[in-house]
């Protein structure tokens, strides 16, 4: 296949088009396939060795540079004040596997490095295969928006979807089923969570707004973001599935969300 691109990159005026399969695989071709974009090929991009895998979605590669993957979350790995997660250990093997043998480009969006300093990035290998996008079709991690990275935002909605649908990886298991709103002031919920209920009514202040579940639940929106949502008087009344960490202040519990891909309506 990388062949195949570099024979069309010599080709004046020739044109390449671009598809992504079920399974989150990248295809190309010099002829037009149902849902195919046209492919911009780049002589510029750099290829590097990943020298270490932390877990499913933070890789160090061989120039130094800690990576990591935007628009996706992939569960935690035992490791320094944390402890392990359902399907942690099963994504980090995934791409070790994956990325063994090979080398990867990084693909930024609007924000170059998070709090951490970690470079932020889509990750593609020399196959031209997409790996945040991989994780989540494979049902290894959950897709996690944080604008104003947007790019691929579409693209990893739909796979989670179908992911989710097909019961793949951590839609199986037990510790990430949906807990109801009232359940959730009768437990201490670590890592990434789904919880359902009823908004019941919002709340707006100077800087964020508030979708109100119960006197003890509800979710957090940064009043910046809401360009990205639907009005919020349209999400009262509704009931929600919403995905994110749970934190806690007294006797409230929170969830912060970023973007609308968080928030699922029920019918």
């Amino acid at each position: 296949m990388f062949l195949f691109l570099l024979c069309f990159s010599f080709v004046a005026q020739a044109e390449v088009f671009q598809w992504i399969d079920d399974r989150g695989e990248y295809h190309f071709s010099d002829k037009f396939h149902q849902g195919a974009k046209k492919f911009q090929l780049d002589a510029a991009y750099s290829y590097y060795r990943v020298k270490k895998v932390y877990d499913g979605d933070t890789i160090l590669l061989s120039n130094g540079i800690k990576v990591r993957f935007l628009g996706i979350n992939t569960p935690e790995v035992e490791g320094r004040n944390k402890s392990a997660q359902a399907g942690g250990e099963v994504a980090k093997k995934w791409l070790q596997a994956k990325l063994k043998n090979t080398k990867v480009r990084l693909e930024k969006d609007v924000e170059k490095k998070d709090k951490y300093g970690r470079t932020l990035a889509h990750i593609f290998t020399e196959g031209k295969q997409h790996i945040n996008l991989q994780l989540v079709a494979q049902g290894l991690a959950s897709v996690n928006i944080y604008p104003p990275n947007l790019k691929y935002v579409d693209v990893l909605i739909k796979a989670e979807h179908k992911a989710e649908l097909s019961q793949l990886g951590i839609w199986q298991y037990q510790e990430y089923k949906t807990k109801q709103v009232k359940d959730i002031v009768r437990g201490d919920f670590k890592g990434w969570q789904r919880v359902v209920g009823k908004i019941k009514d919002i709340h707006q202040a100077r800087k964020n707004s508030y979708l109100i579940f119960s006197d003890s639940f509800s979710l957090q929106i940064k009043n910046k973001a809401l360009k990205l949502f639907p009005k919020l008087k349209s999400y009262i009344g509704k009931k929600v599935e919403v995905r994110g960490w749970i934190s806690k202040r007294k006797k409230h519990y929170s969830m912060f969300v970023r973007h609308p891909s968080a928030i699922k309506f029920i019918e």
